[in-house]
């Protein structure tokens, strides 16, 4: 079972996904961070000195200055700010991994059509040989 095991996570497949699964973790992180510590602050100085990241409201009475303060007083809130970062977080990945298989197809090799090794008799359109000077199946002239 053991020798199975190891045929199974040896196989090319099994690597490459877990090396794509690897990559794409750490390509998270820094879309992540350029979203929250770049692009957001930005966006957010632009508007007006808006923290998308404490933009919320709570779902229970009192006033909280920030997301982690209403949580840490254990009231319900809609974080709408973290979910916008979200969004352009999640929009930016695909966005990239868009670029990502496009480029990798268009240099992804055309394959060459198969030689042509029969032609269409004249006469029966049976295939025959390209070098046919007779159809076999009408004996008719190539």
């Amino acid at each position: 079972m053991l020798k199975e095991f190891r045929e199974f996570a040896m196989r090319g497949n099994v690597v490459d996904l877990a090396v794509g699964v690897i990559i794409g973790a750490a390509f998270g992180k820094i879309t992540t961070s350029l979203v929250n510590d770049v692009i957001m602050p930005l966006i957010g100085v632009l508007l007006g000195k808006v923290d998308f990241s404490n933009l919320f409201f709570t779902l229970s009475d009192g006033s909280f200055t920030s997301v982690k303060a209403a949580r840490d007083a254990g009231v319900p809130v809609v974080a709408y700010g973290m979910f916008i970062n979200t969004i352009i977080d999640f929009t930016i990945v695909a966005f990239a991994v868009f670029i990502i298989v496009k480029q990798m197809n268009r240099l992804k090799a055309a394959e060459k059509p198969a030689a042509v090794t029969e032609k269409e008799c004249t006469d029966c359109t049976s295939m025959i040989p390209l070098k046919a000077k007779k159809c076999k199946f009408c004996g008719s002239a190539q």
